[in-house]
């Protein structure tokens, strides 16, 4: 399955999610390119739409793989099998980076206000795709902590192994496409152009549904 764009991604997730729509879910979206795709999903569910702020922790010998991750709360997932070997000088180093581009990226789309109270809520984490699974598992992590009654976690295409993972932080786990080939996120999708903070503001306050951090059940 190949997606035209992260908008297309995110109407037919929105779809694949419809069994929810009367559970009045709340669309947590992972910045950059899944506040797209979740907003076709908040639109889809009739759904407020928030953000929760992971970071992936970047292998020195590959930024794009992810040997972990960072939460909002500062706590730290590491994948034991791909950080074996680094350093801990390492390690600190990319978790101090991190934890800095979370407070900005917080401030930039939530001016600095917490993830929303779910108090026995549906929460729907969306990404545009997880390769390692490492910054959603975060993700889930941190929302869990807010309360939620059911916990989902929504992705256009994820290799099958890494969905495995997140059945461990998550009560659903909905998926359009596992392909037995996956190199990268981006091989699926015929448009992956780069979302920058602009375009995510601007669709957080064009976000379908009451915010999220004020609406009731």
């Amino acid at each position: 399955m190949v997606f035209r764009d992260r908008r297309d991604a995110g109407r037919r997730l929105g779809r694949a999610l419809a069994h929810l729509r009367e559970r009045h879910p709340v669309v947590l979206a992972i910045p950059r390119g899944g506040v797209v795709v979740g907003r076709e999903v908040a639109t889809a569910l009739e759904a407020p739409l928030a953000v929760v702020v992971p970071r992936k922790l970047r292998s020195p010998y590959n930024p794009e793989l992810a040997i972990g991750a960072v939460a909002e709360d500062g706590a730290v997932f590491l994948d034991e099998e791909l950080s074996r070997g680094l350093s801990r000088e390492y390690v600190e180093q990319e978790v101090a980076v991190q934890r800095a581009e979370i407070a900005r990226r917080i401030q930039a789309y939530r001016h600095g206000a917490p993830l929303p109270s779910l108090d026995g809520r549906t929460g729907i984490v969306v990404d545009d795709g997880i390769a390692t699974g490492a910054t959603m598992i975060a993700a889930l992590r941190a929302v869990r902590a807010r309360g939620p009654g059911w916990l989902v976690a929504a992705v256009p295409v994820a290799p099958a192994e890494s969905l495995a993972l997140l059945a461990r932080d998550a009560d659903e786990v909905v998926c359009l496409s596992t392909p037995p080939l996956f190199h990268a996120v981006g091989q699926f999708y015929e448009d992956f152009t780069q979302v920058d903070d602009d375009e995510v503001v601007a669709l957080l306050q064009a976000a379908t549904g009451p915010d999220a951090s004020t609406a009731s059940p």
